[in-house]
């Protein structure tokens, strides 16, 4: 049996030994019931990369494959997203260029779809001066996704968050760039544990006069909404705001904590999904959802449960650093050559944090090659100065 020596925290090393069953892929894209966007993550490029801080190179040809083993799978894609760095090492000028990248490709494969993020990450917060400037931003890049042939999710704004001054700051926001808009959007509710400079965002670190606020928006440009992705990481706030949205607007989890339940719903109303944890779990995400959609519930259960706890350390404090554990997993799994991730973001999580990640994912059934993860493990256990011996 395959094994290795993992570090713990009392700093012994200890045996472990991987016992996890590989996911079968599908022979075909399957359907699910739910609509599921699965966030995606950009491959570096380390051989290319001479400034990967202030202007990381991007490997075009893993970051593409990543998408079409995603669409294999019958996920959609939400592109350009907070897991693929924007603004966390992926800039507004390479967000373009894979919303463009992305857009072309999936016109090559039969079923393929994607949303696209539009934000406001051109304007800094500290060059914000009015709510102006923030929808002079939001119109330039809803304005480039529409003109490359693409659909919209309209991130949170930090520039919106720095210079708002009260709810109706947002309203007026929101409601003129979704007046404008060509198409239905989708919303983005990101809490302030994926991103700090998103504090008090919707007017109120108050969470029910925040939550009245962007109901009150949704209700006023429903035609417009396609749904509100919310990624508070607490479930009784999204069915909160789930029971409260106008009929014909989906909510869609983006709590990579209990989206197992939020997704099979209570029965009366579940969420849809557009998720980071989706692309570090694609295989049992996609076995769950087909499950789910032929209601097989037994299996839905027993395929998505493993991978939760696997999500909640992903996803630890500080949460916005979730990006390293998605793109360690995505290299165990041999869909990139390295482990090296634009600004080097590699390097937010440490050695304890990457074994702890290593057992979990061999739990919930996440290692596709188990010999091949075992081996890059222990790779980087060495570099990080954990020897296994002879």
């Amino acid at each position: 049996m395959t094994s290795l020596l993992l570090p713990n925290r009392d700093g012994s090393l200890e045996e472990y030994r991987l016992r996890g069953t590989p996911i079968a892929r599908p022979a075909a894209a399957p359907s699910f019931s739910r609509i599921a966007y699965a966030a995606a993550h950009v491959v570096s490029d380390p051989l290319a990369d001479a400034d990967p801080w202030g202007h990381p190179a991007i490997d075009w040809e893993a970051t593409m494959a990543f998408r079409r083993h995603l669409w294999s799978l019958g996920f959609k894609i939400a592109e350009a997203m907070d897991t693929a760095q924007r603004g966390m090492g992926l800039s507004w000028a390479g967000a373009q260029e894979l919303i463009r990248r992305s857009l072309a490709e999936a016109r090559g494969v039969p079923g393929a779809d994607l949303a696209c993020g539009a934000g406001t990450d051109q304007l800094s917060p500290a060059e914000a001066r009015s709510v102006e400037d923030v929808i002079a931003s939001y119109e330039e890049q809803i304005g480039f996704v529409e003109a490359e042939g693409g659909r919209a999710i309209m991130m949170a704004s930090r520039a919106l968050a720095s210079v708002a001054r009260s709810a109706d700051d947002y309203r007026h926001v929101y409601g003129r760039i979704l007046s404008q808009a060509r198409d239905k959007v989708v919303l983005h509710w990101l809490g302030d544990m994926f991103d700090p400079q998103l504090e008090g965002y919707w007017g109120s670190t108050n969470f029910e006069e925040a939550l009245e606020t962007v109901l009150s928006i949704i209700r006023e440009n429903s035609a417009k909404v396609e749904g509100i992705k919310i990624s508070l990481l607490d479930n009784r706030k999204e069915v909160k705001l789930r029971n409260g949205l106008p009929e014909g607007v989906l909510c869609f989890t983006g709590d990579d904590f209990n989206y197992a339940e939020l997704i099979e719903g209570d029965g009366e109303k579940c969420s849809h999904a557009l998720l980071g944890i989706f692309d570090a779990v694609a295989p049992s995400a996609s076995k769950a959802l087909a499950a789910l959609a032929a209601g097989d519930l037994a299996t839905f259960r027993g395929v998505i449960a493993p991978t939760v706890p696997l999500s909640r350390k992903i996803f630890e404090a500080p949460t916005q650093y979730y990006k390293a554990g998605v793109v360690f997993l995505a290299w165990l799994n041999g869909h990139q050559r390295h482990f090296t991730m634009p600004a080097g973001l590699q390097s937010a999580r440490g050695v304890l944090h990457y074994a702890d990640i290593f057992r979990l994912a061999d739990q919930a059934n996440v290692l596709d090659q188990p010999e091949l993860a075992v081996g890059r493990m222990r790779h980087l256990l060495a570099v990080l100065g954990v020897e296994q011996g002879v």
